[in-house]
């Protein structure tokens, strides 16, 4: 394969920048225990930017000063089409919006986030930062048959974190889909992500994740992440608000 080809098949396998990210917040009974949350009475969502976006090999997750920076394995829809006001019981809507899927790591500013949250402030900076939405490659639909029945996985300097099957899911995908398109609609490229099993913890500069998923016990290399966090060289030093 020459050069040029090369570059086409790189490009083919890279999720594409959305025009939004939609997050599902406590979509795993076990996590909302673990953060001593509430668990929702329907899905719970927030925004996080495009520029979050970190690419395969495009290089580390970058921690800001001062911030405890926690790590959240998620299943990744890519949307490809236009959806509106989708009714929860067309599931099969639902999947015909989805394009492909992909595994990403929603990384957390969790001292930011437990502080906006006792003061009643928007927790949109804890979610914001540059690199903080690690990606793998695009998965084929094909190689995902139920996107409810997979082994989600991460670890760090090789020790295992969090694994959870997305059976766990508090609202199933249809759901999500819906109550999010009766808000804003979605358009062909935005990312819904669907939420972080327990095992949610701390990673360090130095450190390595790496996360996968397993399909019938079986890894999808598409899905194969390997990303390291540094210190960030940056001016921006956490404060309190």
């Amino acid at each position: 394969m020459n050069v040029f080809r090369r570059g086409l098949a790189t490009m083919a396998t890279t999720v594409k920048t959305p025009s939004k990210i939609v997050c599902i917040g406590r979509n795993y009974a076990d996590h909302v225990k673990e953060l001593n949350n509430v668990r929702p009475k329907q899905p719970f969502f927030f925004l996080k930017p495009p520029t979050t976006l970190l690419q395969p090999g495009a290089g580390p997750v970058v921690r800001p000063k001062g911030i405890n920076l926690h790590y959240e394995i998620e299943l990744a829809l890519i949307i490809g089409k236009t959806v509106r006001d989708l009714d929860a019981s067309d599931e099969q809507g639902a999947f015909d919006a989805i394009e492909s899927y992909a595994l990403s790591i929603d990384m957390t500013a969790r001292n930011i986030q437990e502080e906006a949250k006792k003061k009643g402030l928007p927790w949109d900076i804890s979610k914001g930062f540059d690199t903080f939405l690690p990606v793998s490659q695009v998965i084929p639909k094909s190689k995902i048959p139920d996107p409810h029945n997979i082994e989600i996985w991460l670890k760090v300097n090789g020790e295992t974190r969090q694994e959870d099957s997305t059976n766990l899911f508090l609202f199933q995908i249809p759901r999500v889909i819906s109550d999010i398109s009766k808000v804003m609609t979605l358009e062909a490229g935005d990312i819904i992500i669907t939420g972080t099993p327990k095992g949610v913890g701390p990673v360090l500069p130095g450190e390595t994740m790496t996360a996968g998923i397993r399909v019938n016990g079986k890894e999808l290399e598409e899905a194969k992440m390997e990303v390291p966090v540094v210190e960030s060289e940056t001016s921006y030093v956490f404060a309190e608000t």
